[in-house]
């Protein structure tokens, strides 16, 4: 193992976007357990510092490839595509359309159901852009695409965010 490896080379994964979930958990408390600091007690301070640095290094790729957001996002960079969402927020004209409705939605929602039923709406536009990510990404290898397909998810998992929050409120 290189500290110096991508996640997938860390994790023994091919690069790619479609990823077995339990798989991935499996290998992470594999890794960990290979690297936990208390292996390295008998080898002294220096060879524990060195394995949290390992541990803090497996968690950090864990985080990465187990959220498919951040995944999509980490193939897009390794492949010279980066997303830029804090300097780029260009997105088509329609799907600011679909923002703009349902935040109309979100704002004259009278009620649990109403959120319920953006919440629908909002959950399978996620799956729709997760599955073109996952085409772009693992088919057709088209990494610019992939990124405005991330920065559209970005956008449909903070109006999730909202709607949740809103829910939340309403139920308590």
């Amino acid at each position: 193992m290189n500290l110096q490896s991508d996640d997938f080379e860390l994790f023994g994964l091919a690069r790619s976007f479609a990823q077995d979930r339990a798989a991935l958990d499996a290998r992470w408390k594999d890794l960990q357990r290979q690297a936990h600091p208390d292996k390295f007690t008998a080898q002294g301070a220096a060879a524990q510092r060195i394995a949290m640095q390992w541990s803090v290094r497996i968690n950090e790729a864990y985080q990465r490839l187990k959220n498919p957001l951040k995944r999509a996002a980490y193939l897009c960079e390794l492949h010279g595509a980066p997303v830029n969402a804090e300097n780029n927020t260009t997105m088509p004209a329609s799907f600011l359309m679909q923002q703009m409705q349902w935040r109309e939605e979100l704002d004259e929602a009278q009620g649990a159901q109403d959120l319920e039923q953006i919440n629908q709406q909002c959950r399978q536009a996620e799956r729709d852009v997760l599955l073109k990510i996952e085409q772009l990404l693992d088919q057709s290898h088209d990494y610019p695409a992939a990124v405005a397909q991330v920065r559209a998810l970005m956008f449909i998992e903070r109006f999730a965010a909202d709607v949740n929050d809103r829910l939340d409120r309403i139920e308590t």
